[in-house]
């Protein structure tokens, strides 16, 4: 027997379960098919590791669109407040809650998070194998684990296996979709996967003209063939393809599947003056016009807009930009504020799971116990993590995911006799 305990994959699920497994006092043999351990933590929160949401149990689970209620009772045990405190005391990494109620190392600094497992896993014990990818997971007789073969043809022998592969965005950092195979080969089923909290490409492509502008304080709603589907408030980020930052990645979870069924089938609406309603920013276009009187259309927007943005709006609003303000009527006018208060998109598709945060889909968790993440069809497997069918929004919901499972994962597998 090469371990008691295997765990494949070392990203955070699968650090967090080989720390808590040797802790309860497994051997434990970690396998990672980089040459280095945490590479996607490392680049979590643009390297800075938003590494949980400083809120309570009901609240993650609202911010889990997919599968949260099954994640209840591994939240219970292991929520943002224990992950918090084993942070600061274990690894000596003092945190910050920043608006959002998003946590991050005070450091601003991911590596300081992998350079704490790093340090509490070499004095553990633990055993880390890294460029070792697995390809199949080997079972006896009865349908119970027995270890792991790598495409090498290397064997490593435990009873109990925890699943920590990932799903497969991000592929640069090892995420490839491995997990998947490894859990139809024993049988599991897989939700049909899609990227999450992914950029969107637009079918109109003047957001190429405006590239790298970014919109603050706007409110997006997203509509599926008329039928208002979500909207969030923030910021927007207009790039060569279409439209990114956080209130399209948020938004991104539910727009994804239904375009990849239909393109064109969600249309975007940017609320530019959300504080402000119709009749307000009607009067406030009219107060610019009278002080622009003199100006040509074209010019008499400074005051509302970005200046990349104006030439956009102008074709977009189809009134003449040589016109003399004084001369737009009012019919013109109303049109303009509609589109201030409604700029619309189509969305044509999601960007590639190379740009995506997360993995919406994955091993279904009807086939997993929620108390202890152990496989309901083999015996002493168990899947964690991105590999998983559930996801949440962005704000540190995702890692907090990754190191509750693996935390329940590492204990339960420690417990050899059960």
């Amino acid at each position: 027997m090469d371990a008691d305990v295997i765990i494949v994959g070392a990203g955070a699920a699968g650090l967090m379960a080989a720390m808590i497994a040797a802790r309860e006092g497994a051997e434990v043999l970690l396998l990672e098919r980089n040459k280095n351990i945490g590479r996607k933590l490392l680049i979590t929160g643009a390297g800075r590791c938003n590494l949980t949401n400083n809120t309570e149990v009901n609240e993650l689970v609202n911010n889990i669109p997919g599968n949260g209620r099954f994640l209840y009772s591994v939240f219970q045990k292991f929520g943002p407040q224990e992950l918090m405190n084993l942070v600061e005391s274990e690894f000596n990494v003092p945190l910050k809650v920043e608006r959002g109620r998003r946590v991050f190392p005070e450091s601003d600094k991911a590596v300081d998070i992998v350079a704490g497992f790093e340090k509490t896993l070499k004095k553990l014990g633990v055993r880390i194998l890294n460029n070792v990818r697995v390809n199949q997971i080997m079972k006896d007789e009865s349908n119970s684990v027995v270890g792991v073969k790598a495409v090498n043809g290397d064997k490593y022998l435990a009873n109990k296996v925890i699943v920590a592969t990932g799903g497969a965005s991000y592929p640069g950092t090892g995420s490839t979709g491995d997990g998947y195979q490894l859990a139809r080969s024993v049988g599991h089923s897989v939700i049909d996967i899609y990227p999450s909290l992914v950029p969107l490409e637009t079918f109109e492509e003047w957001p190429q003209d405006v590239e790298g502008l970014t919109l603050n304080n706007v409110e997006v709603s997203c509509y599926h063939k008329d039928r208002k589907i979500g909207s969030e408030f923030g910021d927007l980020l207009f790039t060569s393809y279409g439209v990114s930052g956080p209130t399209v990645l948020s938004l991104s979870r539910s727009v994804v599947p239904l375009v990849l069924k239909e393109p064109k089938s969600v249309k975007l609406e940017i609320d530019l003056k959300p504080a402000l309603t119709v009749e307000e920013l009607d009067r406030r276009l009219q107060r610019d016009f009278e002080k622009y009187s003199r100006k040509l259309y074209k010019n008499a927007l400074d005051d509302l807009l970005p200046k990349s943005l104006i030439p956009v709006m102008i074709e977009l609003s189809k009134i003449d930009g040589l016109k003399p303000v004084h001369q737009v009527t009012r019919a013109e006018r109303q049109q303009l504020v509609g589109l201030f208060k409604g700029l619309a998109l189509l969305v044509e598709k999601p960007r590639p799971f190379s740009e995506a945060i997360v993995t919406a889909g994955g091993v279904n968790v009807k086939e997993i116990n929620p108390k202890t993440m152990e496989s309901k069809l083999v015996s002493g497997l168990y899947f964690i993590g991105e590999v998983v069918d559930v996801d949440g929004y962005t704000g540190g919901y995702n890692l907090q995911i990754a190191f509750s499972m693996g935390y329940i994962a590492g204990k339960h597998a420690a417990n050899l006799d059960e």
